[in-house]
């Protein structure tokens, strides 16, 4: 089956296949961990991904894309927007991954006793992609602590401990155990759209948003108030939410609808007239 892909030329790549027609699965980017990781007979520092998010994208007809923040260094010679600009023009749709708590300090705010400790890389990292993609119309997923990035991108708060807040751990009952947490949605949004008016989550967060970003709308609530699931005002496909969608192996909606969006943002790419580029001897 041959494969031909067109060089980069506006803002992206367009792929399809030359002799039938057939085009290749929407390409997905999923920001991810870089932690220290054993495997085999190595223990080091690795970019790292629960692959449950690769299953979901995969059986919702994307690519799953990795994408590890990168460090500064001669190579780059750019800020960390631009080259965060420079990949999303390579994508289809944009995943903003669960992890840890977003440093307090981009949103104004001391450090709680119970937050972790600051990851600043990954920080700034998912903020530029962020904000790239809603400049670009990207269709965009942001999940557990990528919705608190993405608010936070666009200047909202955060509440760092919510049993402080709420009085219970209702959210998350223990590390590295998932919490069911039923959640109605907002009729005549675009997430109960996909998913009705109510829906069950499994959450493992002690933060949640307090203060909304520019233009970010809550959508989805708790029964207990929290901030469950937000949409982007004025962007095609831009949803966040609280829970962890890749964790329910039967239900893939939400990445089915980020694929949908994604392959529409592709042909609408690809329909784009492409920009004569210079001659020889041209300026």
């Amino acid at each position: 089956m041959l494969i031909t892909v067109q060089l980069p030329t506006g803002n992206g790549f367009v792929a399809s296949n030359a002799s039938e027609g057939v085009e290749t699965p929407p390409l997905i980017g999923l920001s991810t961990y870089v932690d220290r990781a054993r495997h085999g007979a190595w223990d080091e520092v690795a970019a790292i991904l629960p692959y449950t998010y690769v299953r979901s994208v995969s059986r919702a007809g994307g690519c799953a894309v990795l994408l590890p923040p990168s460090p500064d260094g001669p190579a780059a010679g750019q800020s960390t927007p631009a080259r965060a600009g420079a990949v999303l023009g390579a994508l289809d749709g944009l995943i903003v991954t669960g992890g840890p708590d977003v440093d307090p300090r981009l949103y104004g705010a001391l450090p709680h006793s119970k937050t972790d400790s600051p990851r600043e890389e990954r920080d700034a990292w998912e903020i530029a992609l962020c904000r790239g993609a809603l400049e670009r119309d990207l269709p965009l997923l942001a999940i557990c602590r990528g919705l608190q990035v993405l608010n936070v991108s666009l200047d909202g708060t955060l509440h760092q401990h919510l049993p402080d807040v709420l009085g219970s751990d209702a959210h998350r009952a223990a590390p590295g155990q998932m919490t069911a947490n039923r959640v109605a949605l907002n009729a005549g949004t675009a997430v109960a759209s996909i998913l009705g008016a109510e829906t069950v989550g499994s959450c493992h967060h002690h933060q949640a948003i307090d203060l909304l970003g520019r233009r970010v709308q809550a959508v989805g609530f708790a029964g207990d108030g929290a901030i469950e699931a937000v949409e982007v005002e004025g962007n095609g496909f831009a949803i966040g939410v609280q829970w962890h969608p890749e964790d329910d192996q039967d239900d893939d909606r939400l990445f089915v609808a980020l694929v949908e969006a994604a392959s529409r943002y592709r042909s609408t790419r690809a329909a784009a007239p492409v920009p004569s580029l210079p001659g020889p001897g041209r300026p």
